[in-house]
């Protein structure tokens, strides 16, 4: 339901997903909204929460794959996609798996493929890598956390690529 405001322009009302916010923020006192205050960050983490890009590159179907690790475990994992990672201190692609060690719980995990880092590489060996090699190097990467990691609970951490690895990477895979 919209109304003039006298001068012709159409207004909307406030949403109440927006209002609903308000109306809390006004009534709260203010001694527990500091910005140390567990209740003031709760309230206005919904408001000023940043966006996650969307993944692209999302497989049609989800096919689930399995490897079984040097450390004995057989994994099994899922490729989500990936995105454009920007961060303070990096830049690069972060490729998205969901992966499991006992087909029971499923825990999502990144491989970040650091732009420098790849850079580096290129510089050296003087050629790009393409978006398939990209791929691939973040695919071993991840293989190589699950022989190294020799507790299954240690594998939903974040995986990092350095330079070393895409040297051994690049040679196992003959590119």
């Amino acid at each position: 339901m919209a109304f003039h405001d006298g001068v012709g322009i159409d207004t909307g009302l406030i949403p109440p997903s927006v209002c609903s916010w308000l109306v809390c923020l006004s009534i709260v006192p203010i001694k527990y909204l500091a910005c140390s205050s567990t209740l003031g960050k709760f309230m206005l983490r919904g408001l000023f929460k940043k966006k996650v890009e969307p993944l692209s590159g999302v497989p049609a179907v989800r096919r689930m794959k399995a490897y079984s690790s040097n450390s004995g475990f057989v994994y099994q994992y899922f490729v989500e996609g990936h995105r454009e990672c920007r961060t303070p201190a990096d830049h690069g692609i972060e490729f998205v798996f969901t992966i499991s060690c006992d087909r029971k719980n499923w825990r999502q995990t990144s491989v970040f493929v650091n732009s420098a880092t790849i850079k580096a590489w290129e510089e050296v060996h003087a050629r790009e890598l393409s978006a398939t090699e990209r791929y691939a190097i973040a695919k071993m990467a991840l293989f190589q956390a699950f022989d190294e990691r020799l507790d299954p609970a240690r594998i939903q951490e974040d995986v990092h690529v350095r330079v070393a690895d895409i040297d051994g990477i690049v040679e196992t895979l003959g590119l």
